[in-house]
């Protein structure tokens, strides 16, 4: 498939936000459509799908979820990530139950920001990532298929369960930097209200086993998550 521009739908009512993620992103060479309203958002949205939608919660017209919510009764499946100054895990949870496929809260890194809407992208089926070309990223030899959600290690599958498999594109999307338990919790056991967020280390501990032989080392973090790294 040929390389094309990524499209961005950026909905977000603050100016000064509105104005620096747009101008971050079309940097990166993504084409970038804002809008500051709800109402108008959901029409856009209709009118040209884009490839991911980063989407703010607090809107004038209709707020965030109404707006995701309205959508995904329209059928449109494309990507979205929330930006939103609401942090609890009661309302990431609202927000990933409504239709969103990620969530991060304000403030935030603009690069892991970049980091996650490219991973959306990549699952969406749009082979162009911004910033950093089409070339699948490999650590200590291994790599997602974004087809399949497969992992490999030097070419071969390797054998995991579906919620490790989670767990290792997670920490394998931004190696070296952490993630936090609340997120990997999130994507591991998506759906699952009735699994307390301890269940995490169980996985963690089965992955670290079954990554041992590849020269990458699953690190805990007390207080802020799981990185990957590459063994001393």
């Amino acid at each position: 498939m040929p390389n094309r521009m990524m499209k961005l739908l950026l909905i977000e009512d603050d100016p000064a936000m509105s104005s620096t993620l747009q101008r971050a992103f079309e940097r990166r060479g993504a084409q970038v459509v804002a809008c500051d309203d709800g109402r108008r958002a959901l029409d856009r949205w209709l009118a040209s799908v884009p490839d991911v939608v980063i989407l703010d919660l607090s809107l004038p017209g209709i707020d965030g979820l109404q707006v995701l919510r309205s959508a995904r009764d329209a059928g449109l499946t494309t990507p979205v990530v929330i930006l939103t100054a609401r942090g609890t895990v009661g309302d990431r949870v609202l927000g990933l139950n409504t239709g969103a496929d990620d969530y991060l809260p304000k403030p935030f890194d603009l690069d892991e920001l970049e980091a996650r809407v490219n991973a959306l992208a990549r699952r969406g089926g749009n082979p162009r990532s911004v910033g950093n070309g089409d070339a699948p990223r490999t650590f200590c030899g291994m790599h997602t298929d974004d087809d399949s959600g497969a992992v490999y290690f030097n070419g071969t599958v390797m054998e995991l369960a579906p919620r490790e498999a989670a767990l290792l594109r997670a920490l394998l999307a931004r190696p070296g930097h952490a993630v936090a338990k609340e997120r990997l919790f999130e994507l591991v056991f998506a759906g699952e209200a009735d699994v307390q967020i301890e269940a995490i280390e169980v996985i963690v501990y089965r992955l670290r086993k079954k990554i041992a032989d590849t020269g990458a080392q699953l690190v805990t973090l007390r207080g802020l998550g799981y990185l990957l790294k590459a063994q001393a």
